[in-house]
């Protein structure tokens, strides 16, 4: 039986390369949507009001 694992390591390659290329383009284009969510966390409002509500759940599931 012959060693194929320079062919086994040569697929790995391709394989981890393919990923990444998807996950490349990916980010690109996804890049617009990722740095408009900036605006939308900064509202401190907004986030207080989440705070609240999760603390408010905790309360209530630890009194059960």
């Amino acid at each position: 039986m012959k060693d194929e694992a320079a062919q086994t390591a040569a697929e790995y390659v391709l394989l981890f390369g393919g990923i990444i290329v998807i996950v490349l383009v990916a980010i690109i284009s996804y890049q617009n949507y990722v740095k408009g969510l900036g605006g939308n966390l900064t509202n401190g409002s907004e986030i207080q009001s989440v705070e609240n509500n999760l603390q408010d759940i905790n309360q209530k599931l630890n009194q059960t």
